[in-house]
């Protein structure tokens, strides 16, 4: 679906400046190269994969001359004067209360891929499993004491090689997670094979076997999950990509007894990269719910936080 000039004039007064970036450019028909162009004529110097990770969210213009590149980026897209400006101030103020500590730091996040990396190892996993993800709803569920009780996946694959018959499934647990209480649910079209859990760094990793033996080019839908509720306190949920893939819904749920008082979503280009992409989200008051919606994911990471109090 096109964007149009409706749109853009609504992006622009809410933001987030990674989405607003990204609809004046569909609106005006520019693609990166030539706007490279344009900003050069202007003595500017900015590069198209720059120019990508800021309309991603994956990176933010904070450097002196990246500030200069953004109003030069009015100019060139016809927008209004201080428009980008403003909202990347917005976006800042939002993350003011900021620097809050994650629920795991950028170093727990790391040394914990790495003992993913080691039990994929023992479930002999290849690099990219054989599989591209086509797309996946992801419901997460806050329980009543503020901790991840669980959740559940729907997902579609295509194989993009002969033969390929599992998914391997990784659940994080919280702070204070105990894997070895952590259930894993297989719902349709697969069941439970091999499951390896690390109590230190608080990781499960279960192979789910399919019905069938895929051929390249197939699809496949399936449906798993995982029962936890043997956390802390949870204050966001992380989704990491190795891959670029489809379409990612991630639905976050919570107890009507222990409501969030504020929601965001956010990217990252990796664990260490600053959070970009902020936006703020409103829990509704029916399903007590928030989300995110990405149609096409690229390498990095997506999630959801949120603050009690």
């Amino acid at each position: 679906m096109g964007h149009t000039e409706a749109d853009l004039a609504q992006l622009l007064h809410t933001g987030p400046f990674h989405l607003a970036l990204r609809t004046a450019l569909a609106v005006r028909g520019l693609p990166l190269q030539r706007v490279q162009h344009h900003l050069a004529h202007r003595g500017i110097k900015v590069g198209v994969t720059s120019l990508s990770y800021w309309q991603q969210g994956a990176r933010r213009p904070q450097r002196p001359e990246s500030m200069k590149a953004v109003r030069a980026l009015e100019e060139v897209l016809q927008l209004p004067g201080n428009s980008l400006i403003r909202l990347l101030a917005e976006d800042v103020a939002a993350r003011a209360d900021v620097e809050r500590p994650a629920t795991r730091s950028y170093r727990s996040l790391v040394e914990a891929s790495g003992v993913v990396e080691e039990l994929l190892a023992e479930l002999e996993s290849p690099a990219d499993g054989g599989l591209h993800t086509v797309g996946h709803h992801e419901r997460v569920r806050i329980g009543a004491g503020r901790e991840l009780l669980g959740r559940d996946s729907q997902q579609v694959v295509r194989a993009h090689r002969d033969g390929i018959d599992r998914y391997l499934a990784i659940h994080w647990g919280d702070p204070g997670c105990d894997p070895s209480r952590v259930e894993v649910r297989a719902a349709e079209n697969c069941r439970t094979g091999r499951v390896r859990r690390h109590v230190e760094a608080g990781v499960v990793v279960a192979e789910l076997l399919f019905d069938t033996r895929l051929r390249a080019g197939d699809t496949y839908f399936f449906s798993y999950g995982f029962e936890d509720g043997t956390g802390g306190t949870s204050r966001e949920y992380v989704r990491g990509f190795s891959f670029a893939g489809g379409q990612y819904v991630l639905q976050v749920r919570f107890d009507e007894a222990a409501l969030p008082v504020r929601c965001r979503r956010f990217a990252q280009a990796s664990a260490g990269a600053p959070r970009g992409g902020r936006a703020e989200l409103t829990v509704s008051g029916r399903h007590r719910a928030v989300h995110l919606v990405e149609q096409g994911v690229r390498p990095g990471i997506l999630g959801i936080d949120w603050d009690w109090a």
